[in-house]
């Protein structure tokens, strides 16, 4: 009987342990667990996710102006949106078969490339110029809101006779740059680029709007500015690198 009652006391006094203290025992684990090096809680992570979702879409709108501009067709709208980017291409997005030279080769070029695309190509700058005021950037008339127009050619001994292929500095990826340091203003990337070899990485597009404008889809037309309607739209990066031999 003794011995029974002894084990019934224990039994009495483990119960009583247990309900005291669990609670605080489970938040001394809590404490312990989400303080440990390398512990995200779910609720830190979809803050985290939250977090880096509203930086993504932080651009959109910029300056009042959103992804699609103030274009009114649907198909306008859509292209906008391209050109608009601002996130850069991946690894995975990179074709390599896309050259300067593979750009402008002479033919009917329209499904030549694809707009999920993304291209390095290497050219010589023969000029740098302001876009124009257009519904992509909601007619915006301020130099900071407009595009850059970058042409690139194969020989700067003959970019007088050879129509350019087009590259295109976006708003959105201009205030980019400036929060890196860097200035993406037309009139710097004139006095840094113009008259050198660079390098050119981008998102392949291919713009409708130009079409009519260029060698390869228009050929032997007066009016003819350009060699393809294709262009890096939006332009990533831009760096002086050596002529290619």
């Amino acid at each position: 009987m003794g011995r029974f009652l002894r084990l019934l006391v224990v039994l009495v006094l483990m119960a009583y342990v247990v309900g005291r203290f669990t609670p605080n025992f489970r938040r001394l684990l809590s404490t312990i667990t989400t303080t440990a090096p390398g512990y995200v809680s779910h609720r830190a992570e979809n803050a985290s996710e939250r977090s880096n979702a509203e930086a993504t879409s932080s651009l959109d709108p910029f300056h009042g102006c959103a992804m699609e501009g103030d274009a009114r067709s649907q198909g306008v709208r859509a292209l906008d949106r391209l050109k608009n980017r601002y996130a850069a291409p991946t690894p995975a997005d990179m074709d390599s078969a896309i050259t300067l030279a593979a750009i402008l080769a002479p033919g009917n070029d329209i499904s030549r490339w694809k707009v999920k695309e993304g291209a390095e190509i290497i050219g010589y700058v023969s000029d740098v110029k302001r876009g124009g005021i257009e519904a992509t950037n909601c007619h915006a008339r301020d130099d900071a809101d407009r595009d850059t127009h970058i042409e690139l050619v194969l020989d700067p001994m003959h970019s007088g006779r050879s129509l350019p292929m087009i590259v295109e500095v976006t708003p959105r990826w201009r205030y980019l740059m400036s929060q890196r340091g860097m200035d993406w203003s037309t009139r710097a990337l004139r006095d840094r680029f113009l008259g050198r070899w660079v390098k050119v990485r981008g998102w392949m597009l291919f713009d409708i709007e130009h079409q009519h404008e260029s060698e390869n889809t228009a050929p032997g037309r007066a009016g003819n500015w350009r060699a393809t309607a294709w262009e890096i739209h939006p332009v990533t990066s831009i760096e002086v690198v050596g002529r290619p031999r």
